[in-house]
């Protein structure tokens, strides 16, 4: 099973300080964390696409291109591109050249996002929400499989025998879909033959088998061979030299991040006693000492057979240095007891 990270790259306040790091300074960091990330041997990292004041990044394959020029084997993706609100024709343009940039490490992992100012922003209505993002990505995996394309849509202007280029490495360019539990949506990636990405981020891990098995069921009647079409797991977690620390450190980060997404939301105010709940053995985030992580995933590696687990560490602003030790513990301790307990 293939293990990584993934970032939204936030630039809010510390928690426990009140500081907020300017976004040179974080990218900066972002940069050591991801180069950390590749020499302890991980598989992938992924940057997700925000448009708020809260993250810094607003075009992942910039960032990520940075990151190919420090890196040598890890594949680096977006996490993910808002492809609704974008054009597909320069999506396809970006991560090409990311794959050029990289030697053949690029993906795009598609979805709808999970904030919505970048539909206003770029003059598109959320009452086509789900037209917009099915017929972008008719569009880009026209344009992945074919050097010219003849293509006409509802919400962006015809192409007729266009030569669209820079062409990728990797043919085709691997294009993910990321889901966060509609079954609709899972069945769409398994009707067009594309890997599935899923996020976790609350309740009991369990609870998402049943997409798990929708789509390898509707691959299955498509024709298709499930085994032939990973699935990837992407969660919330965080890993320290123990469990208490690892809890402690991670807790107010956590707790302000989703406390104030959660007056946008109408959510109640995360508590401890709920986190304490969600960090336990059954719970939806990977939070405690190598073992404990190595222990999750294996558990949920049994409900989903899953071929990639993605963690997202800084969910808010944590102090650098406990990320980078995160990453180190992630890379040295948990991938490789993961890779032997699965391997054949």
């Amino acid at each position: 099973m293939e293990l990584g990270i993934y970032s939204f790259v936030e630039a809010t306040p510390d928690p426990t300080t009140g500081a907020t790091i300017s976004p040179r300074d974080r990218l900066a960091n972002l940069m050591e964390e991801i180069r950390l990330a590749d020499e302890v041997g991980l598989d992938v990292f992924g940057i997700g696409e925000h448009h708020r004041a809260d993250y810094v990044v607003s075009a992942p394959a910039v960032v990520l291109a940075a990151a190919a020029a420090i890196t040598r084997r890890i594949r680096l993706t977006s996490a993910v591109t808002v492809l609704s609100s974008d054009d597909p024709v320069r999506v396809f343009q970006d991560f090409a050249t990311l794959d050029l940039i990289s030697g053949g490490r690029a993906e795009i992992m598609a979805g709808r996002g999970s904030f919505i100012e970048s539909f206003p922003l770029f003059g598109y209505d959320l009452q086509d929400y789900d037209e917009l993002f099915a017929e972008k990505l008719e569009l880009l995996l026209a344009l992945r499989a074919s050097e010219r394309v003849t293509w006409e849509g509802r919400h962006r202007p015809a192409l007729t025998n266009q030569a669209v280029y820079p062409r990728p490495v990797q043919d085709p360019l691997p294009v993910w879909i990321a889901v966060g539990g509609t079954p609709q949506s899972v069945a769409r990636a398994a009707t067009l033959g594309l890997p599935l990405a899923i996020a976790i981020i609350g309740g009991m891990p369990e609870r998402f088998r049943p997409l798990v098995e929708l789509y390898r069921e509707v691959l299955r009647r498509s024709g298709r061979d499930p085994a032939a079409f990973p699935v990837s797991i992407n969660s919330h977690g965080f890993v320290a030299d123990d469990s208490g620390r690892a809890a402690d450190i991670w807790y107010p980060a956590y707790a302000d991040t989703m406390t104030r997404i959660g007056r946008e939301r109408g959510w109640p105010p995360t508590t401890r006693a709920q986190y304490e709940a969600q960090i336990g053995p059954r719970g939806a985030l990977l939070v405690g000492s190598p073992q404990q992580v190595v222990d999750k995933i294996l558990f949920e590696h049994e409900l989903f057979r899953h071929d990639r687990f993605l963690m997202q560490f800084s969910v808010g602003t944590l102090p650098h240095r406990d990320l980078m030790r995160a990453i180190e513990l992630y890379g040295t301790v948990v991938a490789p007891a993961v890779r032997k307990a699965l391997a054949p």
